[in-house]
């Protein structure tokens, strides 16, 4: 009983030591203890634990029995009761010892998941901050290529404004320019009927002469 406790003890230790230090060994300690927390594990070392309690009860009722046994008889404790008492001892003192330790290689396997749980929770984070900082990079660039496109779009914009306001000009000038020609027109138009009835006119006194000449030709032959 006694080899096995240091055994269990010298084991115990090892694994202390393995957490204390980053070595491959270290993960194949904490993938062991992450097998046996799983599924009936839990409950097979809570019984394991339960037991070697209630041994080291056991031991130090027997230390506490033995010396009240000798204080009631008031005499020195015999060979035999003090190789009793020595070992009920030395047996509490390993099995503490072994469940002190095992409490601490609990611990510290909790502690260093939560570390790693941390650890990848923050890469989680940094990554996701990254990816944010990229995002918010390409939506500058795309408010960037979006203003560039925008001022290209108000130059376009007021040249056509210009060229609309020339054309416009353009068509006022032709309007004006039309309206000019067509008083001319109508004045060609009434200046072309006056010189019409002036022609009639004319023609008239033409034929009022001829008449007139040819009956005074005719008034001399007779």
């Amino acid at each position: 009983m006694i080899q096995l406790l240091f055994v269990v003890i010298l084991l115990e230790m090892v694994m202390i030591l393995a957490f204390l230090f980053k070595t491959p060994f270290r993960k194949l300690v904490i993938l062991g203890l992450d097998q046996i927390k799983r599924g009936r594990g839990p409950v097979v070392v809570a019984t394991v634990a339960a037991t070697v309690f209630v041994v080291l009860m056991t031991n130090v009722y027997g230390v506490v029995k033995i010396r009240a046994s000798r204080i009631d008889k008031a005499a020195v404790l015999s060979p035999t009761d003090q190789v009793l008492m020595i070992k009920h001892l030395l047996d509490a003192t390993l099995m503490g010892c072994s469940l002190f330790l095992a409490l601490m290689i609990d611990r510290l396997h909790h502690y260093i998941r939560e570390l790693r749980i941390r650890r990848k929770s923050m890469e989680a984070l940094k990554k996701q901050n990254r990816g944010s900082e990229d995002g918010k990079s390409s939506i500058l660039d795309q408010m960037k290529v979006s203003e560039n496109e925008m001022a290209t779009l108000r130059a376009r914009l007021k040249q056509l404004e210009s060229d609309i306001e020339t054309k416009t000009k353009d068509v006022h000038t032709a309007e004006s320019n039309v309206l000019a020609l067509r008083k001319q027109s109508e004045g060609f138009l009434l200046e072309y009927d006056r010189l019409l009835e002036e022609n009639q006119k004319l023609k008239s006194q033409l034929k009022s002469l001829d008449w007139r000449v040819s009956r005074l030709g005719s008034k001399k032959d007779s």
